[in-house]
């Protein structure tokens, strides 16, 4: 079956039954990112964790003078948090070299290793060292993964469903978030070690990825990119279900033989996507989604949900319960745009989603500026509520959109000679971004109070801007003949 774009004949690759198998083993690795993204929030707030490792951040908690924004305000306390991702931006380097190299498989087989260690560490944690060295062990997975797996499922999954199947990794993510609220929520009521099992749980996502990568197959483009063609026809035959994958392969064949000719080695490809003229388009989107990702203020949310819930008046338990709701919305918006990302498009989901955002933080900073005001320590219960609506409209607004499509549109949208590169760059933005939030948004929501929420809905609209001028919309077009989008653009057919 053939179709066009911009004038072209695509011939359209077939959905099959192995090819969804091997996308959901696949992206089963979001499900570690999920549940770390939230567990740290989760357990911080917990009192026989607070007094083992934070003992000063538990008696400013308990302090009814400090002011209601500043009481978790610590730089090593946030430590916890962004240590995890410090050393995901670095380990993202590595990862390119070992995923060019050695292939998305053995990408990912080291971050579920990685994984284990960071979790045996961190449960067995006695001091303060230990803790932090899981935390960094788990940011190497998290470096590895992010890497690998985005690449691997638009590499493998046919372009008419593209999209769907590469949100698979963040829908899977969305779950651990969930996993993770639900488990500090039942966990928060087991002392003293209640914190541990938190951290053990993450075993479990851990051990799976570990195997998974060892069952799938390795995606044709890395496998073309090695030189093993003859295995590479053979995966595509079989993700495709059919023998006759000869305009497929070719296309796949052509772009890793120009990609080699031009020479992709070593440092080369990171070179060419920041120094060559014809690249400018592709580092400029492989930059700016994570980037809006992290700015529009959701892993803030996530992070530190729970304190935003005890800064509205909520307890420890109902914060953590909150949280699930929470988690709940995250998980059906990303299912959602799983659906529709290939129907309606990359563009107008952003712009969607980046609305809902706006409004729901400007309605949420307008509340804390109105009642949360002078000595009072607790909003009133209408106020409390419509809190966690609006951070449920904010979160939908989030997964529907430039949640998922961070790690969607950079991982396609790249060509084949800088991908894995690009991806690298990529996490490295997210990671890096993230980091900075998790070590300083408490700092900030000390310094800003309700001006936070303003702070980030005010990126919300730079995303849409940049979304209606720069990002062109990749639906439906292969990997191979990506560069249709930048020739098409209005304005990075000028720059190219």
């Amino acid at each position: 079956m053939e179709t066009n774009i911009a004038g072209q004949k695509v011939e359209i690759a077939r959905i099959t039954p192995y090819v969804v198998f091997t996308c959901i083993l696949a992206g089963s690795g979001g499900l570690m990112y999920g549940y770390d993204l939230v567990v740290a929030g989760g357990i911080s707030i917990m009192d026989d964790f607070l007094l083992k490792f934070y003992p000063n951040v538990y008696a400013h908690k308990k302090s009814s003078k400090d002011d209601n924004y500043c009481k978790y305000n610590d730089q090593v306390f946030q430590l916890f948090s962004s240590s995890l991702y410090l050393a995901a931006l670095l380990a993202t380097f590595l990862a390119s070299v070992i995923s060019k190299k050695f292939g998305r498989r053995t990408t990912m087989l080291f971050a579920g290793m990685f994984f284990i260690c960071g979790t045996v560490l961190g449960t067995a944690a006695q001091n303060l060292a230990m803790l932090i060295a899981g935390r960094a062990f788990l940011g190497c997975g998290l470096g590895f993964a992010n890497q690998a797996i985005p690449v691997y499922l638009s590499e493998i999954a046919p372009p008419s469903m593209r999209g769907g199947m590469n949100i698979l990794f963040v829908v899977y993510t969305t779950v651990g978030i969930l996993s993770g609220n639900i488990v500090n929520y039942l966990a928060a009521k087991l002392h003293p070690w209640g914190w541990r099992l938190s951290l053990g749980m993450a075993g479990i996502p851990a051990v799976l990825l570990t195997i998974f990568s060892l069952i799938i197959v390795e995606s044709p483009s890395s496998l073309i990119e090695r030189g093993r063609d003859e295995e590479a026809k053979e995966v595509l035959q079989r993700i495709r279900g059919t023998s006759e994958v000869s305009g497929e392969f070719g296309e796949l064949v052509g772009s890793c033989r120009k990609a080699q000719e031009i020479g992709n080695g070593g440092w080369k490809p990171f070179r060419k996507l920041f120094c060559e003229r014809k690249h400018r388009g592709e580092m400029v989107v492989a930059c700016s989604m994570p980037f809006f990702q992290q700015v529009a203020g959701n892993d803030a949310i996530m992070f530190y949900g729970t304190f935003l819930f005890k800064l509205a008046g909520f307890g420890d338990q109902a914060a953590l319960y909150s949280a699930i709701i929470i988690g709940v919305c995250s998980f059906l918006s990303c299912s959602a745009s799983s659906l529709f990302v290939d129907k309606l498009g990359r563009r107008p989901l952003l712009l969607f989603g980046s609305s809902l955002m706006a409004s729901a933080l400007v309605i949420v900073g307008s509340i804390f500026a109105a009642k949360l005001t002078g000595d009072v320590r607790k909003l009133p219960s209408t106020y409390s509520v419509t809190e966690v609506v609006m951070v449920c409209v904010f979160v939908v607004g989030f997964g529907i959109s430039v949640g998922p499509l961070a790690w969607l549109i950079p991982s396609e949208i790249l060509s084949q000679e800088v991908r894995s590169a690009g991806q690298s760059v990529t996490v490295f933005v997210n990671m890096f971004f993230k980091s900075i939030i998790a070590q300083t948004f408490l700092s900030m929501l000390c310094g800003f109070k309700f001006g936070i929420f303003f702070f980030f809905a005010g990126w919300s609209i730079v995303m849409a801007i940049f979304t209606l001028l720069l990002l062109p919309e990749t639906k439906h077009v292969p990997l191979s003949r990506m560069d249709i989008v930048w020739q098409n653009h209005w304005f990075w057919k000028r720059i190219m």
